[in-house]
């Protein structure tokens, strides 16, 4: 069941959404060649922590630690792990936070020093189909027309979109009601209403969609061991139009990155 927020429940969803925001660009700033993802998961729960918030992974369905830490082919929920980061790399972060009762989770894919050119094009059109599919979060559309251009963008360019997972709503829970697949049809799905608050993800792959899953059982990497990226905002229907809570403008202030790309999302 759809749960719909109060303009007073989006606004705790927004702190505890700008503080996973705060923490991405904390982990910005860290990661360089030769950082293990470990020291970056330990400077993210120092972070969440000091300002009121718990982490939202750590514990979470059992989950050992407070971010995905996704590396290269790895799609998702990647553990953290002493393993140093190289030039070249590319390595998705997700992060979660509660606070007040409510989550915020989005995520941020972040290349390692210089990335050849054909994973930073598939970084960069997964990030422009994220706000293709944020643009179709609004009254009188449905689930399917977010899937729909988030899928129809990235497959023009060659690239898999995931089909086993998806993005979701937000709130109370991590993970509530409607799903969000980054694949669909127009007109199709779950219609949004004032007051929805979703996480919507692209998960797309240099190659095939197909993926599969670690023996630790959470890893999940792609099939053909090509690159994938990820990134996620959180988003609300105010007024009828898509309104963002979370930001990038922490981690954009700490790579040096100058873009308007979330203006037309944000509160007047």
């Amino acid at each position: 069941m759809i749960k719909i927020k109060t303009r007073e429940e989006i606004e705790l969803i927004r702190e505890s959404a700008l503080i996973v925001s705060m923490t991405l660009g904390e982990i910005a700033k860290a990661i360089k060649p030769g950082i293990s993802t470990l020291e970056l998961d330990k400077i993210a729960e120092e972070f969440i922590r000091d300002h009121g918030a718990k982490p939202g992974f750590l514990g979470l369905y059992d989950f050992p630690n407070t971010l995905c830490m996704s590396p290269n082919e790895q799609v998702v929920h990647g553990i953290p792990n002493k393993q140093p980061l190289v030039e070249g790399d590319i390595i998705s972060v997700d992060c979660g936070a509660l606070k007040n009762g409510f989550y915020g989770d989005h995520a941020y894919t972040f290349a390692v020093g210089e990335i050849d050119i054909e994973t930073k094009k598939l970084l960069e059109v997964t990030k422009e189909s994220l706000y293709l599919g944020i643009r179709e979060f609004k009254i009188g559309n449905r689930v399917g027309d977010v899937g729909y251009a988030i899928q129809q963008f990235t497959e023009k360019h060659g690239y898999g979109v995931v089909r086993e997972l998806v993005g979701h709503g937000l709130g109370r829970e991590m993970h509530e009601d409607p799903e969000m697949p980054n694949y669909g049809r127009r007109g199709k799905g779950k219609k949004f209403l004032e007051g929805m608050v979703v996480a919507i993800e692209p998960m797309i792959n240099l190659g095939t969609h197909r993926i599969r899953q670690f023996s630790d059982g959470w890893t999940i990497k792609t099939a053909d061991e090509k690159p994938s990226a990820h990134f996620e905002h959180n988003v609300a229907i105010v007024n009828g139009k898509p309104e963002l809570l979370s930001t990038f403008a922490f981690i954009n202030e700490a790579l040096g990155i100058k873009t308007n790309e979330e203006a037309e999302f944000r509160a007047l």
